[in-house]
């Protein structure tokens, strides 16, 4: 098991809103037309691609109780909907094991299952709970045997727009009645840690310039850019699963993770986030100029704290489904 000790402390986390949707009309599956072409990014992004450099679980679990705290609160919605003492668990995108912990917690008697495409991730996950089952995966084309909840803490945000939802609709639409598809993404396309990103890529005439040279940081339609896609709207996931769904509950929440500076920002999504820009730079000289200039303006967005410290919003969106 992972124990608390080894992931770091929880910080505070404030609510912006949860609420139920409202009943909508039929998602129409021809909302999504941008291209399909798989982001090109590390393997954990689960799309059949050749073989590209692996994830740091090390990297990832420097803030592994930040990261778990979405888990806690997606799981402590899914208890209400599990019916059996036995449930069988599906971890879709599972790392290191910090969320297949915590389902493993609140659910004593499940069977888990672990799925991941890091061998990294899924050797850490391993040697933390012996006791669970871990399979590597593609989330493009994993089918699933006979399960009572599909759970995924922060993986879908990794695929492109058009192919997201329609991957959430193939799963929730082959569970059996009762069973719960539970996922939560972050939200942050907008928020000064990932618009960072995008605008330091794009400045002309610096050192890593040329690594970004064929694709067009921020244009949605340009598959090649390593920015991900925006998250859609509660209504067009509310849309989507509606027509297989006894119910539909959306909410979103933003954290605030007290850091120790804008280094611990960076330190943060470089574990995430950053890795598909740090992946385009294939010189160090480069990369070290992008993520200096990348910190500095990262000073500049999040203002110090009285004690020295920032805070780091994070939103996040959280859907849970019960097949009908």
């Amino acid at each position: 098991m992972l124990r608390p000790s080894s992931l770091g402390a929880i910080h505070p986390m404030t609510t912006l809103s949860r609420s139920r949707t409202q009943a909508l009309p039929f998602f129409q599956s021809r909302l999504l037309q941008p291209s399909t072409t798989p982001l090109a990014l590390p393997s954990r992004t689960m799309a059949s691609q050749p073989k590209k450099p692996d994830w740091s679980a090390t990297q990832y679990l420097k803030f592994g109780n930040e990261r778990t705290r979405p888990a806690h609160d997606l799981i402590s919605q899914v208890r209400a909907h599990v019916q059996t003492s036995t449930p069988r668990i599906y971890d879709l995108g599972c790392g290191p094991g910090n969320s297949t912990s915590a389902l493993l917690a609140a659910f004593p008697g499940a069977q888990a299952t672990g799925m991941d495409s890091s061998p990294d991730m899924l050797s850490k996950a391993s040697a933390a709970l012996p006791d669970a089952h871990f399979v590597h995966g593609d989330l493009a084309t994993f089918e699933t045997p006979a399960a009572d909840v599909l759970f995924s803490n922060a993986v879908f945000q990794w695929l492109r727009s058009p192919q997201r939802i329609p991957t959430l609709v193939r799963f929730l639409a082959g569970l059996k009645s009762g069973a719960v598809l539970a996922v939560q993404v972050p939200d942050n396309y907008a928020a000064p840690s990932h618009a960072l990103m995008r605008d330091v890529a794009s400045a002309p005439g610096a050192a890593w310039s040329a690594f970004f040279a064929d694709c067009t940081v921020g244009e949605v339609g340009d598959a090649r850019r390593p920015d991900l896609d925006p998250i859609e709207a509660p209504r067009t996931f509310y849309e989507a699963l509606m027509p297989y769904a006894r119910s539909v509950d959306i909410w979103r929440t933003e954290y605030q993770h007290v850091l120790e500076g804008a280094g611990a920002i960076v330190e943060w999504v470089k574990g995430t986030g950053l890795q598909p820009y740090l992946q385009r730079i294939g010189d160090e000289g480069a990369k070290k100029a992008f993520l200096e200039e990348y910190e500095r303006r990262l000073a500049e967005a999040y203002p110090v704290l009285k004690d020295g410290k920032v805070l780091l919003g994070y939103p996040r969106l959280f859907v849970l489904a019960v097949r009908k």
